[in-house]
């Protein structure tokens, strides 16, 4: 077979790597502590508010605007997706490739819906037009949540 799919994580290391080695010392040292804290625990959603979090448990944790603008480079290198959340919300998602979230409003969570539940699309690009992506974000709330209805 002459195709060779590149590992999304190894391809992941290549462009940090290749970011750390562009930026300054610093930047540097700052970009790599994000990548280990960041892509540490595999695949997963966050926002700059909840890695702040996490950064404060470190012995010197970066400062929230270090967050901010490390994750906004990282999207803006392709390492990590930015999906935007209803009103000034922003979240980042490790995995870059296509694919489909669910949003729990009650629980402020992102989760990545399974392969096996996503309905096939046809879409047709109006003329002169590409189709770039489609992004879809399923938006639930627990039952509990809902407003009764009165009867």
């Amino acid at each position: 077979m002459s195709d060779h799919l590149i590992d999304p994580h190894a391809e992941r290391e290549m462009l940090t790597h290749r970011f750390e080695n562009t930026a300054g010392n610093n930047a540097a040292d700052t970009a790599r502590h994000m990548r280990e804290l960041l892509f540490g625990n595999g695949d997963r959603h966050v926002t700059a508010e909840l890695l702040f979090q996490e950064a404060r448990a470190k012995k010197h944790p970066p400062s929230f605007a270090t967050i901010y603008n490390t994750l906004h480079q990282f999207a803006e290198h392709g390492l990590v997706r930015e999906i935007a959340l209803y009103g000034s919300k922003l979240w980042y998602d490790t995995k870059t490739g296509p694919h489909f979230h669910f949003y729990f409003e009650d629980q402020d969570e992102l989760v990545d819906i399974p392969d096996d539940m996503i309905p096939l699309f046809s879409i047709a690009a109006p003329p002169g037009t590409e189709i770039t992506g489609i992004d879809v974000v399923v938006r639930l709330k627990s039952r509990d949540c809902l407003p009764r209805t009165a009867n």
